[in-house]
């Protein structure tokens, strides 16, 4: 029998925590979610992942002794090389010693932003494994992403990467989480399209994008997407209007890293053949043609698993195991 090698990555979010066990071809052998519980106290949120790492391990019948290293995969602003989270807008973690408080398992743990981490995942056993250069965005409640410019993760002083808080309108009054204002997070996200849908429906009481809900609070992006599917001209014109947002930020990704793919993930990714026409059209008028010579873009293919899949490929790159 040969002996495999095992890591753990955890994809730890506002609302769940997605662990998994890995093995060395990046195959997941058991996983387990969690809710975060992020409106506790930080030990109770500890509490949570840890427990997460022991189920997993117990699911997959082996001992925190053959696990080689814990990938860890967390939201907000991190300091990487102390181990830290500097601070994280839904979760009451800010200025944890996230990594300090895993190693008592044993293993060595690694820390990474959770984007970052799916950018990784994506990469290796996604969308991205046949290039070097590429740019990960997630458009789902907010707005995330990675750079991988030469197989490798573009951190800058520690924290790069955070593209859903570009500005893209100086003019707009519309503040976004992060505390600027006319944010891309803010003006594309799948929050961003709900708010607008909301707001569009109260004048337009007619349209099947109000008939589909009780509450106008029950819309959200995909019910914009489903309505839009089905011919409504309120919800595709809202669609449209995200599209232009989404490709304003995408062409500013091309111009500045000119990578070979963009890998689209997040909700608003399932609507893709909504947004593609106006995405292209809006890429095409903004950005230089040469830049474009070889580049697509595709959707993410590990879906909600690749931030847990992205965690565990970061420790087994640290250790060298593939």
């Amino acid at each position: 029998m040969i002996e495999k090698d095992y890591v753990i990555g955890i994809d730890l979010g506002g609302t769940k925590i997605l662990t998994m066990l890995v093995d060395q071809q990046g195959d997941i052998i058991a996983k387990v979610k969690r809710a975060t519980e992020a409106d506790k106290e930080p030990s109770k949120i500890i509490d949570n992942l840890k427990q997460t790492v022991v189920t997993v391990t117990e699911q997959a019948g082996i001992g925190l002794d053959e696990v080689k290293g814990i990938g860890l995969g967390a939201p907000g602003l991190l300091d990487l090389e102390q181990g830290a989270i500097i601070d994280t807008p839904n979760l009451n973690l800010k200025g944890v010693q996230i990594v300090e408080q895993l190693k008592e398992f044993g293993p060595a743990v690694f820390l990474e932003n959770d984007a970052n981490a799916a950018a990784i995942a994506e990469k290796w056993f996604g969308a991205g494994r046949d290039v070097e250069d590429l740019v990960y965005v997630t458009v789902s409640t907010g707005i995330g992403g990675g750079i991988i410019v030469n197989g490798e993760v573009c951190h800058g002083l520690g924290n790069g990467g955070e593209i859903g808080h570009m500005t893209i309108d100086p003019t707009s009054k519309l503040q976004c989480s992060c505390g600027n204002y006319g944010c891309w997070e803010v003006l594309a996200s799948g929050t961003a399209l709900a708010r607008r849908a909301k707001e569009v429906v109260i004048s337009n009481p007619d349209t099947l994008l109000r008939q589909m809900v009780e509450d106008i609070e029950q819309i959200d992006g995909a019910i914009v997407a489903e309505a839009a599917r089905k011919g409504d001209l309120v919800a595709q014109g809202l669609m449209t209007e995200l599209a232009e947002y989404v490709g304003l930020g995408l062409a500013n990704l091309i111009t500045i890293f000119n990578p070979e793919k963009i890998v689209l993930g997040g909700g608003v990714s399932k609507s893709w053949e909504l947004l593609k026409p106006t995405v292209e059209e809006t890429i095409s008028k903004r950005v230089m043609k040469p830049l474009l010579d070889g580049f697509e873009i595709v959707v993410a293919q590990l879906g909600t698993e690749a931030g847990g899949i992205g965690a565990a490929t970061i420790a087994l790159l640290k250790l060298e195991l593939i």
